[in-house]
């Protein structure tokens, strides 16, 4: 049974320039998902219509067969989603376990140490910390929040091949052990040889 849908969903940006074209696509708990096309084909923008952040043109997007418009989006970002952005959005004053404690009621270190960090990175402001364990720590905050569904665009865009085949790893296993419904915005071929079901964005299109 799907968590989540896009039912016919299109979107313009300036009233004429069609970039998402009748997108329906459906998403369960406990699936991995890779959304495949080239930059700049509408995933980013695809993600953020899922995830709230943004208003379809035309068209609707069900959580649990309800239109999230109806609490509202911002009820449906703080409850039903998390996010991991390839530009991380961290906030940058706090260390990297103050900023997973904003989104869990488990202890941070466990998920930051699973990623990779040692319990000294996790307590040092992340500016001190690379792109990569950046990137660990958006990753760690979005695995550690009780939301149902992780949206992620490009999650293993800056980091190296061996740490990169690692978090897709882990996000497989959020998704089949965890029951999350795992939906992942990439260019990455591998990437979507590792999803359980793969759509194809391309001029506007889904297919799968």
């Amino acid at each position: 049974m799907s968590i989540l849908k896009a039912c016919n969903v299109k979107y313009t940006y300036d009233g004429n320039r069609m970039v998402l074209k009748n997108i329906a696509a459906e998403f369960e708990a406990g699936k991995m998902y890779a959304v495949l096309g080239s930059s700049g084909c509408g995933k980013t923008t695809l993600l953020s219509l899922l995830g709230g952040l943004d208003r379809p043109t035309e068209g609707q997007v069900l959580f649990h067969d309800e239109d999230i418009e109806k609490k509202g989006l911002a009820w449906h970002r703080r409850h039903n989603v998390a996010f991991i952005f390839q530009n991380y959005n961290l906030i940058d004053y706090m260390t990297p376990v103050e900023n997973v404690a904003l989104t869990s009621k488990l202890p941070p270190l466990p998920v930051l140490e699973r990623l990779g960090l040692t319990k000294e990175e996790s307590e040092r402001n992340v500016l001190k910390l690379s792109g990569g364990q950046q990137q660990r720590v958006a990753i760690a905050r979005a695995l550690a929040s009780d939301a149902s569904v992780i949206l992620a665009d490009e999650p293993t865009g800056n980091l190296d091949e061996d740490t990169a085949s690692e978090m897709i790893n882990i996000l497989k296993e959020c998704a089949h052990r965890i029951k999350k419904c795992v939906v992942v915005v990439t260019h990455s071929n591998e990437f979507a040889k590792q999803a359980d079901v793969t759509f194809r964005l391309k001029k506007g299109e889904l297919h799968q």
